[in-house]
């Protein structure tokens, strides 16, 4: 029988490299805390910031035309004119002119008138500029505008129950001086409003100064069986196409519609 003292097993062990060693503490677990601030959130990548309406960052856009109904549109579109600059032209037909060249002659008169008054603006200098005109015919008939009741009058019962054509010529001057134009058509029918219907409608006002003596984002409305075409046309500036010439030449349309997201969102 072999017999080991006490502490004999023990350094016979050591002497083998058999020694079984202390196991080392556990490290605690880092807690949330520690781990944000080791962490780190990833970056949201930048977006360049779209320039306001009067920005420095883009050109000024003057609307030659005291039309409230003009500005609305252009308004509605996202493009606020930075000035208002009417010119007062002679209106009135030649013999022998057709709608078309009538609406062309006076939109460029008015585009011509304006740009002698911007120029003496040096802040309105650069501009890009838009001027229109508008015109409602029947056949080869041109209605102007009315601006006496009798004239609204019979404006209205030739438009009675019979369609008509509503054309709007739109010129656009750029800063570095190049005109664009374009002209656009619309084909509009009224149902046979009653001489009641008349007298009321001549009773609101509301056919002052307009094109055929009728206002078709008003009362005028209710008159209207049929449409083709624009209808911000027969309102007095067919939208899609100014806003076509405008970004066409570099006008930052694009830019100025991000730049009212950002402000709603705001």
């Amino acid at each position: 029988m072999i017999s080991l003292k006490v502490g004999s097993l023990t350094g016979l062990s050591s002497k083998l490299g058999l020694t079984r060693s202390t196991p080392a503490p556990a490290e605690p677990e880092p807690t949330p805390a520690a781990l944000s601030g080791k962490i780190k959130a990833p970056k949201r990548p930048s977006r360049r910031r779209a320039p306001k309406p009067g920005s420095s960052f883009r050109p000024k856009l003057v609307l030659a035309s005291a039309s409230p109904r003009r500005l609305q549109l252009l308004e509605q579109a996202g493009l606020a004119p930075d000035a208002l600059r009417p010119a007062s032209v002679d209106e009135s037909v030649s013999k022998g002119e057709v709608p078309r060249q009538i609406v062309r002659r006076l939109a460029k008169a008015k585009a011509e008138a304006a740009l002698k008054l911007v120029k003496n603006e040096p802040e309105l200098g650069k501009c890009f500029l838009i001027a229109a005109d508008t015109v409602v015919a029947v056949g080869r008939r041109v209605l102007g505008k009315a601006e006496l009741e009798n004239e609204a009058a019979d404006m209205l019962r030739l438009l009675r129950g019979r369609a008509h054509r509503v054309y709007t010529a739109v010129t656009m001057v750029t800063p570095d001086g190049k005109w664009r134009e374009r002209v656009v058509e619309t084909r509009v029918r009224f149902r046979n409003i009653t001489d009641q219907e008349i007298g009321a409608y001549l009773a609101s006002g509301e056919w002052r100064g307009k094109a055929g003596g009728y206002a078709i984002q008003g009362i005028a409305g209710a008159f209207v069986v049929k449409l083709v075409g624009s209808y911000t046309n027969v309102v007095g500036l067919p939208l899609t196409e100014t806003v076509s010439m405008l970004a066409g030449e570099g006008y930052p349309v694009a830019l100025l519609w991000l730049a009212k997201a950002e402000v709603d969102a705001e």
